[in-house]
């Protein structure tokens, strides 16, 4: 009720919504629209309430509730099911969880605050309340298993795009996932499988932004390597705005990648904003160190290196540090 509320209220920029007139749509009592009104204003919406007018939206907070991501959201899958919670331990955790229990392709879990966060190789992602997006999303896309991996790829040409939209700044990935903006991370994404044999049950796509965090107000260790959007755009974004912008990149190049099954006809794209092909970089992989030039990546993702003697290799898994930014 409070989206149908909500809904209403945006629907008449700075006028008025008689109570009467949100009885009839919500199908209570003026006294149940006083109770939803309050509960509102409660969550942070400064609503102003006139004898004899009715209800006028001043002022919204920036929240990343379900009633704020739908607000205009155009997508007809990804985010069409939203579980919200106010904090979590971990958002891939709970999507996980529902996606054993058979929640819909697309359903968007998503946190104002997380506990235990996680990164790629076991890191805990710095989540602070109230200032970023954490989120993560269930897929269940209907290709080979060897192809699984990739969808981290399109979710980072789906994200470079809605952030450097979101910013008016280029931003650029680092292989394999990662989105910087000059030089510094921004954005990162963690994809976890539940598999059997050669089938994908589904796919949980976790994403981690920071959105309206101060450069100062990061820790200490990452001061130097991490910035966010407002940090870059010099001013807050609203970051229900952000999630739409990024569902909307994501959702055709999804249907894009199980379309033509897999990321082969997304490479350009990938390639066409990397900052990592073309430079001398140091691949930090399980089995050692690997260094070398970064000269392309083939149709499923693989990074190709080329040694100093000439051998080349393929990197499937590494953190990537970067020794010579000048491109080859």
């Amino acid at each position: 009720m409070n989206e149908t509320i909500l809904h209403m209220l945006r629907d008449a920029p700075g006028g008025f919504v008689s109570g009467e007139a949100m009885c009839q749509a919500c199908g209570v009592s003026r006294t149940s629209i006083w109770k939803h009104i309050k509960d509102m204003q409660d969550a942070g919406y400064n609503i102003e309430a006139v004898r004899n007018k009715g209800y006028r939206l001043v002022d919204a907070p920036d929240l990343v509730t379900a009633a704020e991501i739908r607000e205009g959201l155009s997508t007809t899958l990804l985010g069409q099911s939203i579980v919200y919670r106010e904090t979590i331990d971990s958002t891939n955790s709970l999507a996980q969880q529902l996606a054993l229990g058979g929640a819909p392709e697309g359903t968007l879990v998503i946190a104002d605050e997380q506990t235990s966060g996680r990164g790629r190789r076991g890191r805990q992602w710095f989540s602070p309340p109230h200032s970023g997006i954490w989120m993560s999303l269930i897929l269940r896309p209907e290709l080979p298993l060897a192809h699984a991996a990739q969808i981290t790829l399109v979710a980072a040409v789906a994200l470079n795009q809605a952030l450097s939209r979101a910013t008016g700044v280029q931003a650029g990935i680092k292989w394999p996932n990662d989105i910087l903006f000059n030089g510094k991370k921004c954005c990162g994404i963690l994809t976890e499988m539940h598999a059997e044999f050669d089938q994908i049950h589904h796919l949980v796509v976790g994403i981690g932004i920071n959105v309206n965090v101060a450069q100062d107000e990061f820790p200490a260790e990452l001061e130097g390597i991490a910035t966010s959007l407002q940090a870059i755009r010099g001013e807050r974004i609203p970051r229900a705005q952000v999630v739409r912008t990024v569902l909307e990149e994501f959702e055709p190049l999804y249907r894009q990648y199980v379309l033509n099954g897999g990321f082969g006809t997304l490479r350009d794209a990938w390639k066409a904003n990397n900052i990592t092909l073309g430079r001398h970089i140091v691949a930090h992989t399980a089995r050692g160190d690997i260094e070398g030039l970064a000269l392309d990546i083939d149709e499923f993702g693989v990074l190709l290196l080329e040694k100093a003697d000439g051998e080349r290799e393929k990197i499937y898994s590494a953190d990537i540090t970067v020794i010579n930014q000048t491109i080859s």
